[in-house]
């Protein structure tokens, strides 16, 4: 306990390490995990008082107010619902004893500090998470523009009045139509597993 309470008063409680893959079922946030669905866990850091679980779905801390305490608050970030933006990287100074990496995720900040000799394997973070934040501002953009194609050709068709044959019929065509359009372009831009990114810088 005396341990905790001087590292609390150091700061030294906030300075992570990233925890080797042959670990993650050893820490907490593994049973938040929703194997059920296919999620798989790709970078953790570990704090003493708090974790950051990388999953190919989503975001999940565990916060803890201080080491002294063993309440601990759970939240999970879907990267689909909360797009990730303004990331960077802070090494560490000439007598820094952590490097650093922020980032916003669905509009709350994050900053973490990890060990500075784990600043290889912090930059593989760094770029994962911006390219799944370029990868959802590129989709976002595509289903918006989708989303107005569908909205001046339906104004077209309702102004239309070289329409033939009965008025329930025709409206029910175009309303199959206009949600098969939809729930096409919600398939092919919201993106929900980024395995694929993980893997490509993680496991490089």
């Amino acid at each position: 306990m005396l341990k905790k309470m001087a590292s609390d008063a150091l700061g030294l409680s906030d300075i992570g390490k990233i925890i080797d893959k042959s670990d993650f079922n050893k820490v907490d946030s593994d049973d938040y995990i929703m194997n059920e669905d296919g999620e798989s866990i790709f970078f953790i850091i570990k704090s003493r008082s708090d974790e950051y679980c990388f999953t190919n779905l989503a975001l999940i801390h565990i916060d803890g107010a201080s080491a002294m305490s063993k309440k601990r608050l759970v939240s999970r970030y879907d990267y689909y619902k909360n797009p990730i933006t303004d990331v960077q990287i802070e090494t560490a100074g000439t007598i820094d004893l952590d490097c650093e990496i922020k980032f916003t995720i669905g509009g709350k900040g994050f900053s973490i500090d990890v060990n500075k000799n784990q600043i290889e394997q912090l930059k593989d973070l760094y770029k994962s998470l911006y390219r799944i934040g370029c990868i959802i501002e590129e989709n976002n953009l595509m289903l918006q523009k989708s989303e107005e194609t569908l909205a001046i050709a339906a104004k077209a068709c309702a102004s239309s009045k070289t329409l033939d044959g009965d008025a329930s019929e025709i409206f029910k065509n175009i309303n199959e139509y206009s949600f098969n359009w939809v729930k096409a372009n919600r398939e092919n831009y919201v993106r929900k597993d980024f395995t694929d990114v993980f893997k490509n810088y993680i496991n490089n």
